[in-house]
Formats: structure tokens, C-alpha cells, sequence
């Protein structure tokens, strides 16, 4: 076994007791082919998060790529799972599973929403997939649909486009900058949610827009 392997298998924390960790899973697809597209902002945000909190990305377990620390002093699992958008809940609910976690209690999934503008972020404590393949997935393997999420917009289709194409697509220049400042934005709202303070969350970046 290389030195990398044995660097991802020591570093994975022991299980949860208690409920006291939060899972943050951001939604997107895998190789260097999807990095910036629309559809990866859920990965953006979770490496924003590890940047700002000093959280090494550095196991490889349950089907993702995923990091141990504390945000606000709070201890959290960060997750980008590796199974694909459409299959996204399979990693996540091995993840909930081998933490003795409740989705409902414990998890804070962040992915793409066309129906917000670039820029935006829209925060919930529950809801429907809205037509989004990775969360009808995370509903379907957790058998809930009570999860708080984070919604990052990323435009709404242009007429007479695909909608996977536009989804895999890429932001422009102008575009980019307004997504990046909404991830900062979801890395608060984050630190919000796992002291107890969604609602708070919600009121502060819910009515936020950018121009």
C-alpha cells in the first residue's frame, strides 16, 4: 500500500456519537471534464469551506473525496461525492449511515438551482427535488426529503437550449465572479446552520441580490 493510501485511511475521523457532526455534501460530477461547469458549484462551495476553515480534502471513503474539521467550532464532515450527479445520494447516505447520522438532523446538501440567478443563494430546511436529478437521488437513498439545503444559482436556461448541455456548461467571465462571491455567501450560511441558526441564514441571504 503507497503512502497516499495509508494518508487517506488514517485520516478518516472515528464514527459519530450522538448526532454531534454535521455532514455538508456539495453535488457534482467527477473528472477534470465537469471542474467549473454548472453543475460543480456544490463542489465549489465545499472547497470554499475547506479553504476558509483549513480542511484538508484528504479521504477517500463512501464513494467521495471528503474532509474532517470543525466549522465554528462545530465538527463536520465535508463531501463531494464521487458517484456522479444523478446517483449523488448513494454516497451520501453510506456516509449518514456509517456516522449513525440523521439526514434530517445532520446533513446540509449545497447544488445548483437554474431557477436562481447567478449570484444568488436560496437556503431551505426541506423540500422537493425541484427537478434536480443529484437531490431526487438524496432523497430517494436517505427516504427523506426533510434535509437542509443550500441552493446556488447558476441562471436559468436560455430558450432552445438543453438542459444537461447548459448544466454542463461553463459561466462567463461576469457569470464567474457572481458565483464565487454566492459561494461566500454559502460558506456563511453554513457557519449559521450548524450553530442552530438557520433561520437566521435564511433571513440575511435569501432576499440577497447582486447586481
Amino acid at each position: 500500500m503507497g503512502f497516499l493510501q495509508v494518508l487517506w485511511k488514517e485520516k478518516e475521523p472515528a464514527a459519530a456519537e450522538g448526532g454531534n457532526m454535521y455532514v455538508i455534501a456539495g453535488l457534482g460530477n467527477p473528472e477534470r471534464k465537469y471542474e467549473n461547469t454548472r453543475h460543480n458549484v456544490g463542489f465549489d462551495v465545499i472547497d470554499a469551506l475547506a479553504d476558509k476553515y483549513n480542511i484538508s480534502m484528504n479521504i477517500r471513503k463512501h464513494r467521495a473525496v471528503c474532509g474532517s474539521g470543525t466549522v465554528e467550532g462545530v465538527r463536520v464532515l465535508l463531501a463531494k461525492p464521487q458517484t456522479y450527479m444523478n446517483l449523488s445520494g448513494e454516497s451520501v447516505a453510506e456516509i449518514l449511515s456509517f456516522y449513525k447520522l440523521s439526514a434530517a438532523e445532520n446533513l446540509i446538501v449545497v447544488f445548483d438551482d437554474v431557477s436562481l440567478a447567478p449570484g444568488q443563494i436560496r437556503i431551505r430546511k426541506k423540500g422537493s427535488a425541484g427537478g434536480h436529478n443529484g437531490v431526487k437521488s438524496v432523497i430517494a437513498r436517505t427516504k427523506t426529503n426533510a434535509f437542509a439545503r443550500i441552493k446556488v444559482g447558476v441562471g436559468e436556461k436560455p430558450d432552445g437550449w438543453d438542459l444537461a448541455d447548459y448544466v454542463l456548461g461553463r459561466f462567463s467571465n461576469a457569470e464567474r465572479k457572481l458565483v464565487d462571491r454566492a459561494a461566500v455567501d454559502a460558506v456563511s450560511a453554513v457557519g449559521y446552520m450548524v450553530t442552530g441558526r438557520t433561520d437566521q441564514a435564511m433571513n440575511e441571504f435569501n432576499a440577497k441580490k447582486r447586481e
